[in-house]
């Protein structure tokens, strides 16, 4: 396995968008993890800032530490058990928001291709056809810049694996910007950061069934660089 580079400390508060007796709703910033790392230095997450403030949390779900946007966790067991069951029975909903290098071909289609750990090179994913597991990624157009070279796609996820979008998207040859895993030097180089938002997440409330969503959309999303 190839050395850990040092985390840098995420100096970006983590703004709270919902929160009642069962869960919380949170807009995580790129750079802030999910939950803590094995190193104790890497203890600041949106699980460790929550527990700090409420007291009593748990994790549902995670967003890769590159990526920003929605997330929810709950605030006890129980909710634990009924929002973790949404996520496994996919009644959850949910799209990001990505720049992708270069126009693409078709305004919307999908990318239905098996993903597993590449072990070697972990924690990068990989497709094999043998020995992946199911993994299906819905996208559609938003916006094609001509001057930078990039479209801005929606992206459906309908199975949940591990950096799915990223391998999908690069899958298709259109490398997400800024995707230090597998993006090309010319996509790396167009974004200061990884431009995957999770824009939009619909949850069921546990107590009530009522369902509770969010969308935002982050503040430097849209600054990309010009095409080199």
């Amino acid at each position: 396995m190839p050395d850990t580079p040092p985390l840098p400390s995420c100096q970006t508060p983590l703004p709270i968008l919902y929160v009642d007796k069962e869960l919380v709703l949170v807009n995580k910033p790129s750079g802030l993890l999910s939950v803590p790392g094995r190193d104790p230095r890497y203890y600041d997450s949106v699980y460790s800032r929550l527990l700090a403030h409420f007291g009593d949390i748990h994790v549902v779900h995670r967003l890769d530490m590159d990526t920003s946007g929605v997330m929810v966790m709950a605030r006890h067991k129980e909710a634990l058990r009924h929002l973790s069951r949404q996520f496994q029975q996919r009644t959850t909903s949910k799209h990001y928001l990505a720049w992708v290098d270069g126009q693409l071909l078709q305004p919307e289609g999908e990318v239905n291709l098996p993903l597993r750990c590449d072990w070697p090179n972990r924690p990068r994913q990989m497709v094999d056809m043998l020995a992946g597991k199911p993994s299906l990624t819905r996208y559609k157009l938003c916006h094609y810049d001509r001057v930078r070279d990039a479209s801005l796609v929606r992206l459906y996820p309908h199975t949940g694996r591990s950096h799915q979008l990223r391998v999908h998207m690069a899958a298709l040859g259109h490398p997400i910007l800024g995707c230090r895993f597998y993006a090309t030097d010319r996509a790396l180089a167009k974004a200061p950061r990884l431009q995957l938002h999770a824009e939009y997440l619909r949850v069921l409330q546990p107590a009530t069934n009522l369902p509770i969503s969010q969308q935002v959309r982050a503040a430097d999303f849209f600054q990309i660089t010009a095409a080199g």
